[in-house]
């Protein structure tokens, strides 16, 4: 009870042996997903990160990543091995929280515009911009490439899970946060993490405002406010327009260049939202924005799908790196939020 009053007031920002789903179990927004490509999130997780895909002779082979030990970094030694010689791709990132919310790689759905019908891609490792370092020991990232302009046609990477369960769905609250590469960016549609549409019978849910609560990180549907710059931003994509306030003529200026940058997304009951952002290798958060939501979002549409790479259409032009993302049952207090990028702080990304 100590160790949690503690937390709960700021005072003790990380425990050893616990991740960032502890933190938010602790604070009563418990999480519901929990992706990594690069640590486990709950202290005592000893299961698989994500699984690799390799063809050979015409013989699909996989391996599923774990850590190197319960709470620990991914074993890269095993990655390595396996896509020696061969050309991996991530074919599915797992779900560490109790759900069981992983993710695959896109189908698309037949009732969405081309390219958006057809199955995207999955990650690869050939941009060395893929790697980096966690603690002091090598790891890799899911790197998605982007696209110069919008072609048409054009297959891009994306990752998604249309059936998630336990996640927020109409104007339920939540909690979204993800890590990203802070220099890899482009200004299409959407690098994207968070509650998305969902897929019922084969085809995608409505595409209608508030169906999508979302971190996104780029330079696309830029704030119109005086002093925004040209990005890139931190926003929320909530389906028809992405924001960083209340309008999309909020001023919100362009973020500073950094290797790793933590965007935070939390959508409340009753028309209340708020951005935060923060540098993953040091620091606190920044609260972007927080308050009502804009006009035509008052009361929230959510789906509880799960997106990464990709708008809530599947729109894959997007580039962008993924480390780390969570989403949570509730709206986090900002002790909690505190109390989480001093978890992702001391993991020391480099």
């Amino acid at each position: 009870m100590v160790l949690v009053a503690l937390r709960m007031a700021g005072l003790l920002a990380v425990a050893a042996g616990e991740g960032p789903c502890d933190i938010y179990d602790a604070g009563q927004t418990p999480c519901v997903a929990a992706h990594s490509m690069t640590r486990a999130l709950y202290g005592a997780y000893s299961g698989p990160l994500y699984c690799l895909s390799k063809t050979t002779s015409g013989a699909t082979e996989y391996l599923d990543v774990g850590v190197l030990s319960p709470g620990g970094v991914a074993n890269t030694t095993a990655h390595d091995a396996f896509c020696a010689g061969a050309d991996c791709i991530v074919y599915r990132i797992y779900d560490q929280s109790p759900q069981g919310n992983h993710l695959g790689i896109e189908h698309g759905a037949p009732n969405l515009a081309p390219p958006r019908n057809i199955q995207d891609l999955g990650v690869n490792f050939s941009d060395p911009r893929s790697k980096a370092s966690l603690g002091g020991r090598p790891i890799y990232a899911a790197f998605f490439a982007g696209a110069a302009t919008e072609p048409q046609p054009f297959t891009g990477q994306g990752y998604s899970n249309r059936t998630a369960t336990k996640t927020a769905q109409g104007d339920a609250p939540q909690t979204v946060y993800a890590v990203v590469g802070g220099r890899h960016y482009n200004g299409l549609c959407c690098f994207d993490y968070g509650n998305a549409e969902n897929v019922t019978d084969g085809k995608a849910g409505p595409l209608a405002a508030g169906a999508m609560e979302a971190v996104y990180f780029g330079s696309s549907y830029a704030p119109r406010g005086p002093g925004s710059g040209t990005g890139p931003w931190v926003g929320a994509d909530l389906e028809a327009g992405i924001y960083e306030g209340a309008s999309n003529g909020a001023s919100s200026p362009s973020l500073p260049l950094i290797d790793f940058r933590v965007g935070m997304v939390k959508g409340d009951s009753g028309n209340h939202y708020a951005i935060k952002t923060g540098d993953a290798q040091g620091g606190g958060l920044t609260t972007v924005y927080e308050g009502p939501r804009p006009r035509g979002y008052e009361v929230m549409k959510k789906q509880g799908g799960i997106i990464l790479g990709i708008g809530g259409d599947n729109s894959p032009w997007a580039g962008g790196i993924f480390y780390e993302g969570v989403m949570t049952s509730g709206f986090a207090s900002n002790a909690t939020d505190a109390a989480v990028m001093a978890n992702i702080v001391a993991a020391q990304y480099k």
